[in-house]
């Protein structure tokens, strides 16, 4: 049987019954949490967090002691394996996310490396087993990567962009080159999610966070095609009365509300889904699991609010397996503490009447 003491986050990703519907929240280690801030206050900048396990693992506990949350997800970022092939992450308050070199032409392509997740990653499997061992089973422990299109949108773009014009130039006039840099990418993230679980990851979280921004052809082509070759190689293990004995995937692509149907081919186990997706219009439900997909934003509003809302997605899911409660995108950095405890609090309490 399982070792974990909570384990309805797996259960529901495998679409099997729950007490009540479980939920975690995308970044839900972060600057909204004052113990968070002066953590990192401590270590200096993001990326030292990152790179330093003890670091990594403590702000994945804090949420976990806080709040009542169903799964942790290792501190870490969807960005680390273009650092790790020599592009030089970096970050700028207020500007997100950035890159020494950029990508622009097939010899860049060539150049770059596959990395050895047990080399220039190795910090992100120290943390995880860190976290693990810290953890003592009490919920499980979400392992992740950012999807090949995601990262090639900012090795190209250089960081965040807005119009992506240099990577969707790239897809039109030289998609030769940008399918060798998925290609390798794809590579690159199966030896990395597979070193995850290796390393004690329950479940694997791939974030296609730009996704959306492609044409439904082009998101076959570009994005999903490779997500699926990435499932196709993971070490998940095998279905069983132990249900940890199998390791769940979600595929998140924001904005991907339109392509359901489609992702629901994948071999995802999960789809993850954000706040514009209707979830009565989802037919698969109770076939595949879906994660989401309240409006991070409504974290603002009062206590009643809140619940109203929770309330409207809980029965938008209805009567069936397969539910993780989640934000359509991640936590806002000033949301107040007590509205996350409510969100919890409220999840927890008015979906156990969907699973009785």
């Amino acid at each position: 049987m399982s070792q974990l003491k909570n384990d309805r986050y797996l259960r529901a990703l495998q679409c099997l019954p729950v007490d009540y519907t479980p939920i975690w929240m995308m970044r839900q280690a972060g600057r909204y949490l004052p113990e968070y801030r002066q953590l990192r206050a401590k270590a200096g900048d993001f990326m030292t967090m990152c790179q330093t396990p003890e670091l990594a693992c403590e702000a994945t506990l804090q949420p976990i002691r806080r709040f009542d949350l169903d799964a942790a997800i290792i501190f870490s970022d969807i960005l680390t394996i273009p650092d790790a092939m020599g592009l030089g992450l970096y970050f700028e308050t207020g500007e997100g996310p950035k890159f020494k070199k950029t990508i622009s032409c097939l010899d860049d392509i060539a150049q770059l490396p596959i990395p050895d997740p047990g080399q220039s990653l190795k910090y992100v499997m120290d943390a995880i087993g860190l976290t693990k061992k810290e953890l003592g089973g009490k919920v499980p422990l979400i392992g992740f990567s950012g999807s090949p299109w995601t990262l090639a949108t900012y090795m190209v773009e250089g960081g965040s962009s807005k119009t992506f014009t240099k990577i969707k130039k790239m897809l039109y006039c030289a998609p030769k080159a940008l399918h060798l840099l998925l290609e390798k990418l794809a590579n690159s993230v199966i030896l990395y999610l597979n070193a995850q679980i290796e390393a004690g990851a329950q479940s694997i979280m791939i974030f296609d966070t730009w996704g959306g921004v492609l044409s439904h052809e082009s998101y076959r082509a570009f994005s999903l095609y490779y997500m699926e070759l990435i499932l196709s190689q993971l070490k998940r293990g095998k279905k069983s009365q132990n249900i940890t004995s199998y390791v769940p995937v979600t595929l998140f692509t924001k904005g991907g509300g339109l392509w359901l149907d489609t992702i629901s081919k994948s071999g995802a186990d999960a789809i993850g889904v954000d706040w514009t997706v209707d979830l009565n219009q989802i037919e698969q439900k109770g076939k595949i699991a879906i994660q989401g997909n309240l409006d991070p934003s409504i974290l603002y509003a009062n206590k009643e609010t809140i619940e109203s809302n929770v309330e409207s997605v809980l029965c938008e899911f209805g009567y069936h397996n397969g539910h993780v409660f989640n934000l359509g995108h991640g936590i806002h950095q000033d949301i107040p503490i007590e509205h996350v405890q409510y969100l919890v609090e409220s999840v927890h309490t008015r979906s156990k009447r969907f699973h009785s």
